[in-house]
């Protein structure tokens, strides 16, 4: 095991990675990608390392089902496995999780398969212990640049907004790529404790292009909080493609790295004094007036 230290929430700087996948439906291909990134990462400093949106396979419908594993098969399995050796976080992006046994297993796609999958991210800490499950809870259910997708016809939306720590305190708030598009999300994050936010994906190809760099950076802007996230690059399957460009932002709105137009894995170091700055100095958190806020159709903030 790295004797490597872990950062503390009060040294800075605190070096993490993002790591740029193609993953497609072959299983040995993705974790051989997904294992030499993330040592690469860690060989260059980051303590915790993000993987993209189902990195463990990606593909058809019909490639997804065939490829989904338990929280207990080999993609997690292996996560807690690296994790353990190289003394990191490790976010393992997002499965295919498959879920027979949790009452789920009688909802059909179109009679075809059963809807028993969801879109999962799992955080493993340095000693290889699971410490939080991120399901999905914004379906992709979109027509982008003449392409119909429906995540809902084969995935089960998750129900529960989750806040993870890293082994050193740090509040990491877990979200799956289209939830970027939804703020409210993130700010409840970001008043829960979230100093950053994790963002696993697999951004098409138009998405990527105009909106991908936006909605990070406003995500990161309005939260004054750091942004790591990992997007698929490439082709996947037939008609299925990701844009890349893989970021880290920090809370003033400033892209601190970025992925090339490849597989690859990127780092950069967080300075968590300059997000304690950025709050005290802009303190629009703070100054937020929840009681002058009227939501729609009776619905009530979170906080």
């Amino acid at each position: 095991m790295s004797s490597r230290r872990q950062q503390t929430a009060d040294s800075a700087p605190w070096r993490v990675g993002a790591v740029q996948l193609n993953s497609t439906a072959d299983w040995s291909a993705n974790l051989e990608q997904a294992d030499r990134l993330t040592r690469a990462a860690a060989a260059d400093g980051a303590t915790l390392v993000l993987l993209g949106e189902k990195w463990s396979v990606l593909g058809t419908a019909d490639q997804l089902q065939a490829g989904a594993q338990r929280l207990d098969g080999p993609a997690i399995q292996w996560a807690r496995d690296t994790a353990r050796e190289l003394a990191i976080d490790l976010v393992a992006g997002s499965i295919c999780e498959l879920r027979e046994n949790d009452g789920i297993n009688d909802a059909t796609d179109n009679g075809e398969h059963p809807r028993r999958l969801a879109n999962t991210s799992v955080h493993v800490g340095p000693d290889g212990e699971i410490r939080a499950i991120y399901r999905k809870i914004h379906m992709f259910d979109v027509t982008v640049d003449g392409v119909e997708y429906q995540e809902s016809a084969h995935e089960q939306a998750g129900q529960e907004i989750v806040l993870s720590h890293s082994a050193a305190g740090i509040g990491l708030g877990m979200t799956i790529c289209y939830d970027v598009r939804f703020p409210e999300l993130y700010r409840i994050l970001a008043l829960r404790g979230a100093r950053v936010l994790l963002v696993p994906s697999a951004f098409t190809l138009a998405t990527t292009r105009e909106h991908w760099e936006v909605l990070l950076r406003a995500r990161a802007i309005e939260n004054q909080a750091f942004v790591i996230a990992a997007n698929q690059i490439g082709s996947h399957a037939p008609g299925l493609r990701s844009g890349g460009r893989s970021l880290i932002v920090d809370p003033w709105g400033v892209v601190l790295a970025q992925a090339s137009d490849g597989v690859c894995q990127i780092t950069a170091d967080l300075d968590l004094a300059r997000l304690e700055q950025v709050r005290a100095e802009l303190p629009s958190l703070a100054n937020r007036r929840p009681q002058a806020y009227v939501w729609p159709a009776g619905e009530t903030a979170d906080r």
